[in-house]
């Protein structure tokens, strides 16, 4: 299993899947796309409209991760279902969190 994360300039580039207009705001765990790239499962109740859903994305990631709503940037994918999030500050702090996602989703 690989992980959502990678290396990038300035941080952690965090690979994102959203799903909007969901029932409730959760993280879901890791994503499998057919070409085998992993992404963070991400499902939000706001709406695709004018930023909604990726201010709240960011402000989920936040509140999961521990780390304050300016450590998360979107780099590429605003329009898109799947993004990449530029995430700066303690890259410890953001592994050990992306370690629990992991693990939670090899106990299931």
């Amino acid at each position: 299993m690989t992980s959502p994360l990678r290396p990038g300039r300035g941080g952690l580039l965090l690979a994102v899947r959203v799903t909007s207009k969901s029932s409730r705001d959760a993280v879901a765990g890791l994503h499998t796309a057919a070409d085998g790239a992993v992404s963070l499962a991400v499902r939000v109740t706001a709406a695709p409209d004018k930023g909604r859903a990726n201010k709240a994305v960011i402000g989920l990631l936040a509140k999961a991760s521990g780390l304050p709503r300016s450590a998360f940037a979107i780099v590429s994918g605003e329009t898109e279902r799947c993004k990449t999030l530029l995430v700066t500050g303690n890259p410890a702090a953001v592994e050990a969190w992306m370690s629990s996602i992991v693990n939670d989703r090899k106990e299931s």
